[in-house]
């Protein structure tokens, strides 16, 4: 894999992308893009869509998805001391969130660092150590003493977004540690397929979308899907790993086995035909497949698949240690068999295989 596609991956995972404000991830892919996609434009919800084109508007349309948002927060109210009050922007394991540290976007677009904060173990009481705090039960500090400094000082609104304050770094020659896996390893996986399939031919339209909001709801593929009408989707996930805690015989998305395909979550039941495919595909290329059945979670395909006369859809996902929280483990050698699979994937799509899924 060359620097070029390592850099990118970390450039992503840096970007501040909370749900609603993923501009920084839509700017960093489409320069990205620029030197192999033709048409590259965004719509009113930051949805970017990459327009591979070249092909007759009678092609079918596959759409490549992944979402450009990360779990974040939003700045509630304003304490009198200075303090924030803060509601999560997605699903936070609140064992995570005390001692973090933020940064807040504002309105000037200003990156202001903060402390997602709870009462000191000095003054917590016996039944207050016991007790899992939860975040309506914390604040974020940024330093101020009073509100009037929070908000001339420091320019921190109510709806002001904010994230994770982590930077990306290299962990031996295969990990990459940072935020937000969960999925701008999804959107590295999309931009990376688009730039080697340049001077493939296909038999579809293929059509990249890097979706907003999905964290709340996946607000954004719905939008999306909607606009261009896919004949099939293939949506890109960083799929949480439970490899650390799971015993072996029941592990389904490790780190270092390869990519994984969900049979079902609580959005979505794979189309049967489709998973065949992959699997066969994958079988062909000798990468290693995990799979799936899972009694949560759910993704983009879940809204996409229940367009108008159904569009099926399959989830291929990274797995990413950690995800939901400030820090994440994620494979280089995960990433790499991820992309040669989806790349093999859309190469042998056509029109009649696609009609009979």
């Amino acid at each position: 894999m060359d620097e070029k596609t390592i850099q990118l991956i970390m450039k992503l995972s840096d970007a501040f992308g909370a749900p609603g404000f993923e501009d920084a991830v839509v700017k960093t892919a489409a320069g990205y893009a620029k030197d192999f996609i033709g048409e590259i434009r965004k719509d009113a919800m930051n949805n970017l869509y990459l327009n591979r084109g070249g092909l007759p508007a009678q092609a079918p349309v596959v759409m490549l998805d992944a979402h450009s948002d990360e779990v974040g927060f939003m700045i509630q109210a304003i304490h009198d001391n200075g303090t924030l009050d803060f509601l999560p922007l997605g699903g936070w394991g609140a064992a995570t969130l005390s001692g973090s540290l933020v940064r807040i976007r504002t309105r000037e677009g200003k990156l202001i660092p903060g402390i997602i904060a709870s009462k000191p173990v000095h003054f917590m009481t016996e039944e207050d150590r016991r007790a899992l705090s939860s975040p309506d039960k914390m604040v974020i500090d940024v330093g101020a003493v009073s509100k009037e400094e929070a908000l001339t000082v420091y320019g921190v609104r109510v709806g002001d977004p904010v994230v994770p304050a982590v930077k990306a770094e290299r962990v031996g020659t295969d990990l990459i540690l940072g935020k937000a896996f969960d999925d701008r390893i999804g959107c590295a996986v999309v931009l990376e397929t688009l730039r080697r399939l340049t001077d493939e031919e296909l038999y579809v339209n293929l059509i990249g979308t890097l979706t907003s909001q999905e964290e709340v709801g996946e607000r954004g593929a719905e939008a999306a899907a909607a606009a261009i009408s896919p004949a099939l989707a293939l949506v890109i996930e960083g799929a949480p790993a439970d490899d650390t805690f799971t015993p072996e015989y029941k592990i389904q998305t490790g780190l270092r086995r390869g990519p994984m395909i969900r049979h079902m979550d609580t959005s979505m039941i794979a189309n049967p035909r489709l998973v065949r495919f992959v699997q066969e595909t994958a079988a062909e290329l000798g990468i290693p497949l995990q799979e799936s059945v899972r009694k949560g979670g759910s993704t983009n395909a879940g809204v996409i698949h229940k367009l108008p006369a159904g569009v099926p859809s399959i989830v291929i996902s990274v797995p990413v240690r950690y995800a939901h929280s400030s820090y994440c483990y994620m494979s280089l050698q995960d990433f790499e068999q991820t992309v040669t699979l989806v790349c093999e994937l859309l190469k042998k799509l056509t029109n009649a295989l696609i009609q009979s899924f």
